[in-house]
């Protein structure tokens, strides 16, 4: 990852931050609310899906670019929110876990597969 990617995120997190702060929220936000809103602002995602084929999943994204890419948003804020205020580099966490993956699902074994990495 590029420097510039990491400031990009680090002001994510800082305008995160701030935008909590301004409004007085953190006494809101223990690990398990955050992790709750998270869960539910993954569901709204969900949602924009829910009932479609392939197909007609497609076409709403085309037509609801916007109000899908506001709910990723929201599923963003939160991981990010989150990771913060466990005090997780979750750009290292990130890296640790593709790492991991990379090894459950070796190229070899893994391409063009649904199969999970204990199913090899």
């Amino acid at each position: 990852m590029k420097n510039t990617d990491l400031n990009q995120l680090e002001l994510l997190i800082k305008r995160i931050t701030q935008f909590r702060d301004e409004r007085d929220w953190k006494r809101f936000h223990n690990p398990k609310d955050m992790a709750l809103s998270l869960v539910l602002e993954a569901a709204e995602v969900m949602e924009h899906f829910q009932w479609k084929t392939p197909e007609e999943s497609s076409l709403h994204v085309k037509k609801n670019k916007d109000s899908v890419a506001e709910e990723l948003s929201d599923v963003l804020y939160w991981v990010l929110l989150l990771s913060h205020d466990l005090d997780i580099d979750i750009v290292k966490a990130f890296e640790e876990k593709m790492r991991k993956n990379e090894k459950k699902y070796p190229v070899h074994q893994a391409k063009g597969s649904s199969k999970k990495y204990t199913e090899y």
